[in-house]
């Protein structure tokens, strides 16, 4: 295979190798994937996952980035089979906290009364928000990059050399995986890990803004499931669920919302927050190949996506042409 047969090559299959293959497709880049593992294998698959730029910067491009991913799934949220929803809940904090910059964006912002918070909490705010059910989302987005002529290949990429070997330009959507092929050694992870159980009836997410607190509490229902978190655990590698990690998540989610103390169990997500100091979307001109980066999300790979997405398309559309 040479580089006649595409003009740009997306490696990675998570969101953002997904909603970058998808940009340059429908504006008529020829384009493939190749990715070590399919959209429901990648750290994308364990996001919780909803709106709000979390450990990332830099604060100016991130805030474009989150606009235009914002506006992009609520209108995505207009069709049920994208796994796209809009729905309102709280963030809440136990000490004096001002409320976020980005909340002036969202539908119904506005301060919580103190007779709304519950007991040990200080301040706290209601919105509505997107939540993405990721596994119906990276399902949606596989089917839409096929449908705009995406060829999706399970190909682990040892080197960027051999990957523009076989397009003229690439766009490294890797994800941690990008610390040893670009290589990055800014590149860290930030574990993850959400509990997956029964809904008993709960409607509204629930978030606590625990600032720099590695344990993390937040709960987003999906119908008749419930995704509990989390964690934030940097420089930690393991996929293994932790045990003594989700009893603690289960806790504390009880703690808030009393419904969640005795449900069942349905399963366990791990992932691997991306995590450098700031998100890397930029062209890299080598001789002998041109790599555009996008990578380095940390927690915030469905709030930047469409975002990224879109500019790393103008930039690999711009080095092709």
């Amino acid at each position: 295979m040479g580089r006649g047969d595409v003009d740009a090559l997306v490696i990675g299959a998570g969101v953002s190798g997904l909603t970058t293959a998808i940009c340059l497709a429908e504006r008529g880049v020829r384009t493939r994937i190749w990715s070590a593992r399919m959209p429901s294998d990648t750290t994308s698959a364990a996001a919780g996952a909803m709106w709000g730029p979390y450990l990332v910067e830099p604060f100016d491009r991130v805030a474009v980035w989150s606009q235009r991913t914002l506006a992009t799934l609520r209108k995505l949220a207009e069709s049920p089979e994208t796994g796209v929803r809009l729905v309102a809940g709280v963030e809440a904090s136990r000490t004096p906290t001002p409320p976020p910059d980005w909340g002036g964006q969202l539908e119904g912002f506005r301060l919580c009364q103190p007779g709304e918070l519950l007991d040990g909490f200080a301040a706290g705010w209601r919105f509505i928000a997107p939540l993405v059910d990721m596994p119906t989302y990276l399902g949606y987005l596989l089917q839409r990059a096929r449908a705009a002529g995406v060829e999706v290949q399970l190909r682990a990429v040892r080197s960027l050399d051999e990957a523009s070997a076989a397009a003229p330009v690439v766009v490294n959507c890797t994800g941690i995986g990008a610390r040893e092929l670009a290589p990055d050694p800014s590149l860290t992870p930030i574990r993850g890990q959400l509990v997956v159980v029964e809904n008993p009836g709960i409607t509204e997410f629930f978030s606590e803004d625990t600032g720099l607190s590695p344990e993390l509490t937040h709960f987003y229902p999906f119908g008749d499931t419930v995704v509990l978190g989390g964690v934030a655990d940097e420089g930690a590698w393991s996929m293994e669920p932790d045990p003594a990690i989700a009893a603690g998540i289960l806790k504390r989610c009880g703690e808030i919302e009393p419904r969640l103390r005795d449900v069942r169990v349905l399963g366990h997500r791990v992932g691997l927050r991306p995590t450098r100091p700031q998100v890397r979307v930029e062209t890299e001109a080598l001789p002998g190949r041109r790599v555009v980066h996008n990578y380095g999300h940390g927690g915030a790979g469905v709030t930047l996506s469409w975002g990224c997405a879109a500019e790393a398309a103008d930039l690999a559309a711009t080095s092709i042409g």
